[in-house]
């Protein structure tokens, strides 16, 4: 089978806010509901790194609300990096002042895209599926973004397992807030061909990465030539970078 090497990339970016250190997050928790500080230029350092994959899914990209200067950051990012198709899936809203959203930069066109939402004990969760090709091989990529506590992941992670129970070409990325060996991440592994990575990459703290919060997970039919962990602007998480070898006949 012909087969196509891809990049993709995984990031929080954290709505271009800047996070150095823990104590930024109550010395700067202003850039986090105001539209100050660099985000602008933050952005487009991101859009750099994003325009140099083919498929990247984000995490906390704010869809335009006063935080962002009312700017779709996943919009911004498809332009700046040069992706023909993008999507977002807000989910979380704060009273229009923040908001995040997942979303989606292509430089493929995706037969389909679905928005789905997560369960969990605070509703607003949710996971983006795209489905590249047609047939026995069409690619899917999800990207979500899980919840801190254990519970609401655990019924999270069921769903997904549900939703990619049947793709044998699939890959999920995403800010899972959890190592890939918890206990609730063992439903992906069991009803789904979705394997725990190789390698786990510290991504949490981007100053110092101590955690593998941050995953892209493929089916064994999907080679993993390479991942490292890249600095999304100066997100509080680092991005992850994957090269990806899929079946040629999915971008067909």
């Amino acid at each position: 089978m012909t087969q196509r090497r891809l990049r993709l990339l995984s990031a929080n970016i954290q709505a271009g806010s800047s996070t150095r250190g823990y104590h930024d997050y109550v010395a700067r928790s202003w850039s986090h509901v105001l539209p100050a500080g660099n985000k602008r230029g933050a952005l487009d350092t991101i859009a750099e790194l994003a325009g140099r994959h083919d498929i990247v899914g984000l995490q906390e990209a704010d869809p335009g609300s006063l935080r962002s200067g009312f700017t779709n950051q996943t919009h911004y990012l498809a332009e700046r990096g040069g992706f023909a198709y993008w999507s977002h899936q807000p989910n979380r809203r704060m009273g229009g002042v923040a908001s995040s959203a997942n979303g989606l930069l292509s430089k493929f066109e995706p037969r389909e895209v679905v928005n789905h939402a997560l369960p969990g004990r605070v509703r607003g969760r949710g996971v983006l599926l795209a489905t590249f090709g047609n047939g026995a091989d069409a690619l899917s990529v999800a990207v979500a973004h899980l919840s801190l506590g254990a519970q609401s992941r655990r019924s999270q992670v069921d769903f997904i397992a549900e939703l990619l129970g049947d793709h044998p070409h699939a890959v999920l990325m995403g800010d899972f807030n959890c190592d890939p060996d918890r206990p609730e991440m063992q439903a992906l592994y069991r009803h789904t061909r979705l394997q725990p990575p190789a390698t786990c990459v510290p991504t949490f703290p981007s100053w110092k990465p101590r955690r593998a919060i941050d995953h892209v997970l493929v089916t064994p039919a999907l080679r993993v030539a390479m991942m490292q962990a890249m600095p999304a602007a100066l997100s509080d998480h680092l991005a992850l970078s994957v090269e990806l070898d899929v079946p040629e006949r999915a971008f067909e």
